[in-house]
């Protein structure tokens, strides 16, 4: 049972954390995944990380769907045009899903600074990676979809709706995300073309395991250094929340939509990886009682 078969996606930033597991759960319903990053075998990104776009295609392969790695700087226009160039070319100019998970602005934030304190080359450095590439992508990916009238596309960010992210750069960056999913959907939806964002809870991503010292295997040790840690999520959790959005026929009804794992896990009724249901909504309310943060 492949419900998925058949339909092409673009994971833009599909290197690692959701990015990764989003382009897996497609790859694993049946769909043939363009895995697109910066960091290659041999060749990192300024990230500085392990993890690889051959990897995550690999991975994709091995969960009976097609993966295919380009390794593109997406802040690059001429790059992203001939990205979907190559996915109009070689896909018969089918494109069905497009997932925009970009970022990689985590080493440019100078947490506990106000903004005007901190290097603004590197606050505009963040709106590049994590705006004008998205952007971009969904200039590129709309007039692909649009020819066929059919088409989804999520934006991913972190946080549901407006609320301050607790930094200046930080939080443009993510909550233009949220406007992008809601802009998008206004304007691609006469086309037949579903935009929306989504956000996962606290991410248990490679990098946050690391940043803790733990593993999947021992990630509750780490609540000793951050208690809230024990409501995190895998992963897994937003991939699998992605293929139930992409699998509903009624999916264009959320268009414009600032969505959550643990919102649409009861929706549709999926686990985390280990058959758990974290709700980081529930958890927040429940230790912050009053406050309006970022959820």
């Amino acid at each position: 049972m492949k419900p998925l078969a058949g339909q092409v996606a673009v994971v833009a930033g599909g290197t690692r954390g959701a990015g990764r597991a989003i382009s897996l759960a497609l790859g694993e319903a049946g769909a043939t995944v363009y895995v697109v990053g910066r960091s290659t075998r041999g060749a990192p990104s300024p990230m500085n990380r392990p993890e690889t776009i051959e990897e995550t295609a690999e991975g994709v392969t091995a969960r009976g769907g097609v993966g295919i790695a380009v390794r593109a700087d997406l802040t690059v226009e001429e790059e992203v045009r001939a990205l979907f160039d190559r996915v109009r070319e070689e896909q018969n100019g089918r494109l069905d899903i497009l997932i925009n998970d970009l970022w990689g602005g985590d080493p440019l934030m100078e947490w506990g600074k106000p903004f005007w304190e901190q290097k603004l080359g590197n606050g505009l450095q963040m709106q590049r990676q994590g705006v004008q590439s998205r952007l971009m992508t969904s200039y590129y990916a709309a007039p692909i979809m649009i020819a066929r009238g059919k088409g989804l596309l999520i934006e991913v960010t972190d946080g549901v709706g407006y609320g301050f992210r607790g930094s200046l750069f930080y939080s443009l960056a993510k909550i233009s995300s949220v406007h992008l999913g809601e802009a998008l959907a206004a304007e691609l939806g006469p086309h037949g073309i579903t935009a929306l964002s989504i956000t996962p809870g606290f991410l248990r991503s490679e990098a946050m395991l690391e940043h803790f010292g733990v593993t999947e295997e021992n990630w509750r040790d780490a609540t000793e250094k951050e208690p809230h840690f024990i409501a995190s999520e895998t992963p897994v959790y937003i991939g699998r929340a992605v293929v139930a959005l992409a699998t509903d026929p009624k999916v264009a009804e959320k268009a414009g939509r600032s969505l959550s794992t643990w919102g649409l896990s009861e929706e549709y009724d999926f686990t985390d990886a280990d058959g758990s249901r974290p709700h980081w909504g529930n958890y927040f309310r429940a230790t912050f009682p009053g406050e309006k943060g970022n959820i």
